[in-house]
């Protein structure tokens, strides 16, 4: 490629641009008119290459015409390090270490669009560094059930909040010449059978629940690549699935980037020649079982394609399109020559990482104003819990990561108050003693030899005698917790540690419980524990912005992204019975007979069951007062929406951010209908005594439903509630219009 540049700069001092320089290397020219010409200039087996992988992470450039290749990068929550060739196990570089920044949960409990466009542009410069052209990720699908062992890389259980946060992620992450890669399209709601679950959703739960965050990524994101899922719809591969990827991505939303098939999710030349998809990467023979080693020229998209052209039995058609695609995200990424360079571990990504942790954690419960946590010179803080030394960074899957450091809780607790208080440790419980994923280890030596009945005997003595207990646990990224692969097996707790929370809650008073996870988990102790905090996956700056927040430094501002529900039996998708099944080699139908009523959609509707905590619930360290919404005077707008207004004012003693949620409601339909749904939410900072006009915009969108006989939206005439809201479970006004 630096020999062409060389060469046309030369011709340059005597000829035209124009006349000297191929069109697809001019870039000021449209990129279509650089695609087409490049593809001109394409042979077959030139086509045939840059469509499937040539190692685990990357597809073959046209090196004949100086078009590099395209390596991709897991994510989302940072950058994964580098692999051998054609293995897992690292590659053993020393220069790929990266910083961690919180899991899409947390991001999403913040719900603010500015931390998701510093983080997509944080870690888009981490990914340009490392000269990835795709990351893969952010992932958006909806958190159905909280055994899900992946739902700690989503968004939460809200289509609105998750499209709202994916936008401005994509658009940080592209703003450096990545392209995110948005998943899985679509539909992968839980692990256990996720090579051969085959759902069954009517069309309206599909457009109104599990598509719109996809839809907003590609249409308002301008997202450059979309990864199918694992599962089968219709029983076709979500990889290559004509419904999905022809008539919705490419034909109702004009899509024009890429489609990558998730890696082993491709299972059918016929079927990926022809609906929809472009890059097929994997593992082996064919991307999934084992086989021979640097076989991709089996893959499904390569000889097997080659060979059906060179019969005659497939055309080339199909062929053009895909290599356009391929092409136009090759003009986008690494053809770009403007670029940015990117930086890597930098000062700024720490505090960027810090900063959306700050914002995300969530104040679940705060009895007595036991928080933020006011020591004394001389006091005793103990620490309990495996989950306060243990990284989190490593594990968990494809997300699993080699970071620059991570700061434990433990770490960042006694670095915030080890100078006025002794800052003691018990280990409370054994979780997972392991530490490593695909070469990739932690070096903490986490071995145990005390019983449990001991463990928790050491921790209640040392708690007798403290000013504070803070027990930090919860889940952890080890198999059948928070993880790729496989499901939780229960909303509890593992490892006994109810046991050791009720424990220490009989013996202190003072007693904090900081749950680290990605998911909702059952709390038997809830009454007896007075101050609970939700903190996440969070990073390599896990200790600063968990001793930010019990310090009382920064004031909590996260909100819940999905529900936490008191039991099992309360989820709709368990109810029904139609979760995952037994896990099973032949195909597995599962139906999601709980349609559009996920998270709140369904408790808004039950009388005698209350969530644990409800979705957009999160405490503060002051408190807010709402006034009465109102609808703007001329209640229509020119356009048919309605805007309506309500102040919010800060009546703590100290500065704080809130989070207005606002719903709306059709309080008679032809169809059913939730009680209400998001349409809107504003984080607003506000200081002591301040007060501040929110205000919202309602249009024929937020009132409408699908219509699936139809295929299109509807708002049908009638009256419809707006609801302002401090949770789902805390409206503070409503306020009523009729769309005539």
């Amino acid at each position: 490629m630096k020999l062409i540049h060389i060469i046309a700069g030369l011709a340059l001092a005597t000829a035209p641009l124009a006349a000297q320089v191929p069109v697809y290397l001019d870039e000021t020219k449209p990129i279509e008119d650089r695609v087409e010409d490049a593809l001109s200039r394409m042979t077959l087996e030139e086509k045939i290459a840059v469509i499937h992988a040539q190692s685990k992470f990357s597809s073959r450039g046209v090196p004949r015409l100086g078009i590099p290749e395209i390596w991709t990068t897991d994510g989302p929550h940072g950058i994964r390090a580098e692999v051998l060739w054609d293995e897992w196990d690292q590659a053993g570089w020393t220069n790929d270490s990266c910083v961690a920044f919180p899991a899409l949960t947390c991001l999403a409990a913040t719900w603010n669009e500015d931390m998701s466009l510093l983080y997509g542009k944080s870690i888009g410069e981490e990914a340009r560094y490392r000269n990835k052209a795709m990351l893969l990720g952010p992932g958006v699908n909806i958190y159905r059930t909280p055994l899900n062992g992946r739902n700690f890389e989503y968004m939460g259980e809200d289509p609105y909040l998750a499209a709202t946060m994916v936008v401005p992620y994509v658009k940080g992450v592209q703003s450096n010449g990545v392209a995110a890669c948005v998943k899985h399209f679509a539909l992968n709601n839980h692990e256990v059978n996720r090579y051969n679950t085959n759902v069954i959703v009517d069309d309206r739960t599909l457009y109104e629940i599990y598509l719109p965050a996809f839809k907003a990524a590609v249409q308002e994101g301008g997202a450059w690549a979309i990864m199918g899922s694992y599962n089968l719809y219709k029983n076709q591969a979500c990889c290559h699935n004509e419904y999905l990827l022809n008539d919705i991505l490419r034909g109702e939303w004009g899509y024009d980037g890429v489609v990558v098939s998730d890696w082993g999710g491709t299972h059918d030349t016929d079927e990926a020649i022809h609906n929809g998809l472009d890059m097929e990467f994997g593992s082996w023979t064919n991307g999934l079982s084992e086989g021979a080693s640097n076989a991709y020229d089996s893959y499904y998209l390569a000889l097997p394609y080659l060979n059906k052209i060179r019969s005659g039995e497939v055309g080339t058609e199909e062929l053009d399109a895909k290599v356009r695609n391929v092409l136009r995200l090759a003009f986008r990424t690494v053809m770009n020559r403007n670029r940015p360079l990117g930086s890597l571990c930098s000062d700024a990504h720490y505090a960027a990482a810090r900063q959306i942790a700050g914002e995300g954690i969530v104040l679940l419960k705060n009895d007595a104003d036991l928080l933020p946590m006011e020591v004394k010179k001389g006091s005793t803080i103990l620490v309990v819990g495996e989950n306060a030394v243990k990284m989190m960074t490593v594990g968990g899957g494809s997300s699993s990561l080699k970071v620059q450091r991570e700061i434990s809780p433990l770490e960042g607790i006694r670095e915030r108050f080890g100078d006025i208080a002794e800052v003691v440790y018990e280990r409370g419980y054994v979780g997972d003693t392991g530490g490593e994923y695909n070469g990739v280890t932690t070096g903490q030596d986490l071995s145990e030899s005390r019983s449990a009945g001991q463990l928790i005997a050491d921790a209640v003595a040392r708690a007798r005698e403290a000013d504070y207990v803070i027990f930090i646990g919860g889940l952890n990224k080890s198999n059948q917790q928070d993880c790729e692969g496989a499901d939780r097996t229960q909303l509890g707790l593992p490892y006994g540690q109810d046991q050791v929370i009720e424990a220490l809650a009989e013996a202190n008073e003072n007693l904090i419980v900081v749950n680290i996870s990605g998911n909702a988990v059952a709390m038997p102790w809830v009454e007896e524990v007075p101050a609970i905090v939700q903190a996440w996956y969070i990073g390599s700056e896990a200790g600063h912005a968990i001793a930010d927040v019990l310090s009382g430094d920064v004031n909590p501002s996260g909100k819940l992204p999905f529900t936490f529900p008191a039991r099992l039996e309360d989820v709709p998708a368990h109810i029904m019975g139609e979760y995952t099944g037994i896990a099973s080699a032949d195909t597995v139908d599962i139906e999601y007979k709980d349609g559009i009523y996920v998270g709140y959609r369904w408790t808004d509707l039950q009388k005698k069951t209350k969530p644990l905590f409800a979705f957009g619930h999160g405490l503060s360290y002051t408190s807010f007062e709402y006034g009465k919404p109102v609808i703007d005077k001329d209640e229509m707008n020119m356009d048919g929406s309605v805007t309506v207004r309500v102040s919010v004012t800060n009546t703590g003693d100290r500065e704080g951010k809130e989070i207005v949620q606002m719903y709306v409601g059709d309080r008679k339909a032809s169809v059913e209908r939730p009680v209400k749904e998001l349409k809107g939410f504003k984080k607003v900072s506000l200081a002591p005594g301040e007060t501040t006009e929110v205000s919202f915009t309602v249009d024929k969108e937020d009132l409408s439903y699908f219509d699936a006989d139809r295929h299109e939206w509807v708002a049908e005439p009638g009256m419809f509630d707006i609801y302002v809201a401090a949770a789902a479970d805390d409206v503070r006004g409503k306020v009523s219009f009729e769309l005539k």
